[in-house]
């Protein structure tokens, strides 16, 4: 891929100033929620058609995005001629703005999702207002379709344009930035014990890790010292990812959030504080071709990172963090509900895991991780 511009946005915005005048860019077609409109930097976007700029706001879209909008999307993007696409938000509003810039040159006549993609030059920028998604920096969308999940995934939707803004953090709840903060710190240990990852990859899991342990506490406590730190922890878990995909820790997380309605980085961190003590104690069904002992190596690394001696102790801090957050295990509702988790998990990035998994293992972490709440 090619590298990214990352601007770090100052009170003025006058780095954005910079970034429209350079680009001469005088219509913006901008993605975003509804709650947009209450960030400081949704200020500066009116200031700018004050200024003659013109902006179309595209906010046709709910969480976990439906492939309808995103066809209402394009239509209204290819109304008129527009110089970029800004995603502002948190991974859905980046998922539509993605899909509308792949699908933007497409026959319009046919199903999108049936179609060869073909990259082309329409500028897309990205302005998070999470630190945990790390969309700004991958590959990666996704959409619904007929109610099945979509994922999307090329290159060139990559934003070419990273915006950072840590005045976004300000407003975002407590319990989002708690949930946020654990997806991106999912995302980085799981990609450093991806099948996939290589020295770049570990290079990016690692000072994720890092940022995140040491800026936690000031971060929960509204220092706003530390949302760059937590925003740049969030992106450079995302381009880590953005090389070795996720692992089981996701895989077994989708249908947790879908049925207990918890945010995606709280059924994330449950999951993999579940799945990794499994792996550790299941060490010798290692299927990663660096072998056993590399995997081992791996975990060490982990566990380093997170300031801890060993990995026993690297765990055991998990979920320690996951008990001080309160990102509690939700109540069992029905014990039908293990069938519809088990039956849920994609076997794709089962591939990503370092440790075999079959449909008996993961029914005994979900058993672990329900059973471990009724003994709280």
């Amino acid at each position: 891929m090619n590298v990214q511009n990352v601007i770090y946005a100052t009170d003025t915005y006058q780095e954005i100033n910079e970034f429209i005048k350079n680009n001469n860019i005088r219509r913006i077609f901008l993605v975003c929620d509804n709650s947009f409109q209450y960030l400081k930097i949704s200020h500066y976007f009116n200031k700018l058609e004050n200024q003659g700029i013109q902006i179309y706001y595209f906010n046709d879209f709910k969480p976990n995005p439906l492939y309808e909008s995103v066809v209402e999307g394009v239509r209204l993007f290819n109304s008129k001629k527009y110089d970029v696409i800004i995603a502002a938000g948190g991974g859905s509003a980046m998922d539509v703005a993605k899909c509308i810039k792949l699908y933007s040159n497409m026959d319009d006549t046919k199903n999108y999702l049936e179609q060869e993609i073909i990259p082309n030059d329409i500028k897309l920028a990205a302005i998070p207002t999470t630190a945990g998604t790390g969309s700004e920096a991958t590959r990666y969308a996704v959409i619904y379709y007929n109610g099945e999940k979509q994922s999307i995934t090329d290159y060139s939707c990559i934003p070419s344009t990273v915006i950072i803004d840590t005045s976004v953090l300000s407003t975002l709840p407590l319990y989002q930035k708690k949930a946020t903060m654990m997806d991106a710190l999912c995302h980085a240990i799981e990609s450093y014990w991806s099948v996939n990852s290589n020295d770049e990859s570990k290079k990016y899991s690692k000072k994720a890790i890092q940022l995140i342990m040491e800026n936690m506490e000031d971060y929960i406590n509204n220092n706003e010292s530390s949302y760059k730190n937590m925003m740049e922890a969030a992106y450079t878990a995302g381009k880590a990812i953005n090389i070795t995909q996720t692992t089981a820790g996701h895989a077994l997380c989708y249908k947790l959030t879908s049925l207990y309605g918890i945010a995606h980085g709280h059924a994330a961190v449950l999951c993999v504080s579940q799945l990794w003590p499994y792996m550790y104690e299941n060490i010798d069904k290692c299927i990663d071709s660096r072998g056993r002992d590399y995997l081992i190596g791996i975990f060490n690394e982990i566990a380093i990172a997170m300031n801890c001696d060993t990995v026993k102790d690297s765990i055991y801090k998990l979920n320690a963090i996951i008990k001080r957050l309160e990102l509690n295990v939700p109540v069992m509702k029905d014990m039908s509900d293990y069938n519809k988790l088990v039956n849920s998990v994609n076997p794709v990035r089962l591939k990503n895991n370092p440790v075999e998994l079959n449909l008996n293992d993961i029914n005994n972490i979900y058993h672990k991780m329900f059973e471990k709440e009724e003994n709280i």
